[in-house]
């Protein structure tokens, strides 16, 4: 009787949740060099979202997907250098800040990367891999130091030197390679 009463105030108290059922849309899209994808979307009005819609957004949704590369690789996101959950907490926002950051103080080296490829084959972009590379000995003396202007001049001729090709409608396969150091950041 007891476990009942239990239950019914866990019941009252908003403890359980349902599972709540969800209709998807499944597409599986083929792509030139053999191989196919299957996209789930909720999106259910076939005539609003027609299946030739999703192979176009599977392209758009490549730079979602470098980030999550660069956060999880690179940055090593889920790499923590201690275990009390203060380390952790630390680790975890230190480690999504810096990205961002970065992405900040490479705008304008970038706006220079993008007038000096004008006159090349690509368009050129900052490798984000070296320029956090940068950054881990760079963040803490940006908010140690009172006058920043000479660190930023240091750092901005680095980004613009690292730079890498942007090369559409490559189709080959790449190899996934992501090894995890020990401690980083």
């Amino acid at each position: 009787m007891e476990q009942a009463q239990r239950n019914e105030s866990k019941k009252r108290s908003g403890k359980w949740i349902r599972k709540a059922k969800r209709l998807v849309q499944a597409y599986r899209i083929e792509w030139e060099r053999g191989e196919s994808e299957v996209l789930i979307t909720s999106w259910l009005d076939t005539e609003l979202y027609p299946y030739a819609l999703f192979a176009d957004l599977y392209h758009h949704r490549w730079p979602v997907e470098e980030s999550y590369k660069l956060i999880k690789c690179r940055v090593e996101v889920e790499n923590f250098s201690g275990k009390s959950p203060l380390a952790i907490y630390q680790d975890f926002h230190a480690k999504v800040f810096t990205p961002n950051l970065t992405a900040l103080l490479a705008h304008p080296p970038q706006k220079e990367v993008t007038r000096q490829s004008q006159s090349k084959k690509y368009a050129y972009q900052i490798n984000m891999t070296q320029a956090l590379s940068k950054m881990k000995d760079t963040v803490v003396l940006l908010f140690h130091k009172t006058a920043i202007g000479a660190l930023l001049s240091q750092l901005w001729p680095v980004m613009v030197q690292t730079t890498e090709p942007i090369r559409p409608g490559r189709k080959y396969p790449r190899t996934k390679l992501c090894i995890f150091s020990k401690l980083t950041l």
